[in-house]
């Protein structure tokens, strides 16, 4: 009986281990897929927020104004950009590059001036503000012409813009220079000095258009210490096509406008009897006029052979050496001679016509002397091949 109860004990065990080893059976799918789930299991970071570079960077002073304004973006796109100067609501405009992690500024920085850049990309913000460097020279368009207020020009009108300060960096203001036409043709700049450079088309502007002008010179460098201070803009209006053709050896003086003639004049000449009497062969360009005009002769004083000091009515100014189409009651002459001192005069009441429909840069055509108008004699830049003209540009 001993003996059967202590057999009974090792079933019992025999059971519970079984019980063990079928709860362990189990239990080991699930353990099996609970070490599945942990071997598919990840770790997550924080992804690292996008960093902003600024240049010119946060405090900087002095910054020349022909420096481009560079913001990249590491690790991200950038979203947005700002840039403000001083007080003004004027942004700067710029490009981004393909992928839009870097942008750089357009044009030039105003001198003088205080920048703000603001830029943001993903949840990352940057900023940095800057001032420009003040010029020790600043440099701004004295003066257009002919320009003046409500003025209608000629077909050979040239552009004479003149600076305030001397250009030694001629090219880099010559590229901010621009002429847009609305009959557009070709032309080119040619530079007479340091402060003078002037526009003149390969041929006559087509008549009747509009014509702008505009220096886009604000920021850029001139010269050491030289900036341009000021935009300038001027809108030119091209009227009618007047040519003037004279002939100095048949005495007459014929006007077409449009290709129409519209006037016929007996006129009379410089009595040729020296160089100086002698009026310039050539295209001459109307410059001014007066009503009247005060005539000396040069390097003459009063009392000396051929001293002269008139008054002289309805005079338009042709060249620099003292030619004028002008009124003269001389008509026993006209048609006939030329003995003026080498001015072009006319009947009174036709050089009052002329006078009173000229426009600055209307065409004189004159032939039949021997003395030939230099090209910087006035307006006399037609004189000169547009090939050579071309020649006298910085670019």
């Amino acid at each position: 009986m001993n003996i059967a109860s202590g057999w009974k004990k090792p079933t019992a065990g025999i059971a519970l281990l079984a019980a063990a080893a079928l709860t362990a059976s189990c239990s080991s799918g699930n353990a099996a897929t609970g070490n599945a789930g942990a071997s598919k299991a990840t770790t997550s970071a924080t992804p690292q927020a996008p960093t902003i570079t600024i240049s010119p960077a946060e405090g900087s002073a002095k910054v020349s104004p022909d420096k481009k304004i560079v913001i990249t973006a590491s690790g991200g796109t950038l979203d947005e950009i700002t840039v403000q100067a001083g007080k003004s609501d004027d942004e700067i405009t710029g490009t981004y590059n393909a992928d839009k992690t870097r942008w750089v500024s357009k044009g030039t920085l105003k001198p003088s001036t205080g920048y703000t850049v603001s830029a943001k990309s993903g949840v990352t913000t940057a900023t940095s503000a800057f001032t420009t460097i003040k010029p020790e020279r600043e440099l701004q368009v004295a003066d257009v012409t002919p320009n003046a207020k409500g003025e209608t020009l000629g077909v050979g009108a040239p552009i004479i813009v003149t600076f305030n300060q001397p250009v030694t960096q001629k090219a880099a203001i010559e590229r901010a220079l621009t002429v847009k036409a609305e009959k557009p043709v070709k032309g080119a700049w040619r530079w007479i000095n340091d402060t003078v450079v002037i526009y003149r088309t390969a041929t006559y502007w087509p008549a009747h258009q509009k014509v702008t002008f505009t220096a886009d010179i604000e920021g850029v460098k001139a010269g050491k210490g030289t900036y341009g201070v000021k935009d300038y803009t001027a809108n030119l209006k091209i009227g009618a096509k007047v040519i003037s053709k004279v002939d100095t050896k048949k005495h007459m003086m014929y006007v077409y406008k449009d290709g129409k003639r519209v006037q016929t004049m007996r006129i009379s000449a410089g009595m040729a009897t020296t160089r100086e009497y002698t009026t310039t062969s050539g295209v001459h360009l109307t410059m001014e006029r007066g009503n009247p005009v005060r005539m000396i002769s040069p390097g003459r004083k009063k009392g000396d052979p051929g001293y002269y000091d008139v008054m002289i009515n309805h005079a338009v100014r042709i060249s620099n050496s003292g030619e004028y189409v002008h009124a003269k009651d001389n008509v026993w002459a006209q048609g006939v001679r030329n003995v003026s001192h080498g001015c072009v005069n006319a009947r009174p009441d036709q050089a009052r016509w002329f006078y009173s429909t000229m426009q600055r840069g209307d065409v004189v055509d004159i032939t039949g002397t021997n003395r030939e108008l230099e090209w910087n004699n006035g307006w006399g830049f037609w004189q000169m091949p547009f090939s050579q003209w071309k020649k006298g540009s910085a670019l």
